[in-house]
């Protein structure tokens, strides 16, 4: 009998209806502002640092995935990839850094970027969002309101992510992220921002292909490597992506 794991569950299952109320409008916001990018030839961008990068690894370049997903590689930030991981957590706060990252990003105005960061407070998120406006992009933030307004900036303009986006997407995730108790443990445990990230990111995905079905415009699609049938999709989704309506920055194939 599931103890504290299904009180997790429980927990994550009723944040996410909390989304679904509180959030739609936000994340379908997002979405037109990403299909209309998408369909006058502009290029959608996303970046997080350390474990707020995780969720947009989630999405990127995988089954059911939107190839024109760009995902924003900056090193020692991809993921959790440093030992010491404190040294990670160092890095995003070291201002200039951002900045610099995104001078070496091929974006132009008219182009989208969704930044995450649960507390948006560390100067590399923030100077990416400021860096992606100063260049003329839409900045969508994906962070916890909550969390944000708890903490202050660790940035030399005092401000946070959120403060230079175009939409915020609001995760509800409570300040310090975990959420279990237990009597004899005197620190809270198990986090829901990446479930619940990644699941919004998926979301926002999700809306933004409908609308360019919708739109009559043909979107890109990954289906699974495992499935039978898929050497044939991958050459013909090649061929699809090759063509110069689409803008991406890597090599799916």
């Amino acid at each position: 009998m599931l103890g504290k794991g299904k009180e997790y569950l429980d927990y994550v299952s009723n944040l996410l209806q909390r989304i679904i109320e509180t959030q739609a409008d936000k994340i379908e916001e997002a979405a037109e502002i990403i299909a209309e990018a998408v369909m006058n030839g502009n290029a959608l961008f996303a970046f997080g640092t350390v474990h707020s990068a995780l969720p947009i690894s989630d999405a990127y370049c995988r089954a059911g995935g939107f190839p024109l997903l760009n995902q924003i590689w900056a090193p020692a930030l991809n993921s959790v990839e440093l030992d010491p991981p404190a040294l990670a957590m160092g890095m995003e706060r070291l201002e200039g850094y951002g900045s610099l990252v995104f001078s070496h990003v091929p974006a132009k105005a008219g182009d989208v970027l969704i930044v995450v960061s649960v507390s948006g407070r560390n100067p590399a998120p923030v100077e990416m969002a400021i860096s992606a406006k100063e260049r003329g992009l839409k900045v969508i933030a994906l962070t916890s309101m909550e969390y944000t307004l708890s903490v202050p900036s660790r940035h030399s303009s005092g401000k946070r992510m959120y403060e230079f986006a175009d939409v915020v997407i609001d995760s509800l995730t409570i300040p310090g992220d975990a959420i279990l108790e237990l009597d004899g443990l005197p620190v809270r445990f198990c986090p829901t921002s990446g479930a619940v990230d990644a699941a919004i990111i998926h979301t926002l995905m999700a809306e933004t292909i409908e609308r360019l079905v919708r739109k009559d415009y043909d979107p890109p699609v990954y289906i699974a490597g495992n499935l039978d049938g898929y050497e044939d999709y991958r050459l013909k989704l090649r061929e699809k992506l090759e063509s110069e309506k689409y803008r991406m920055f890597y090599t799916p194939f």
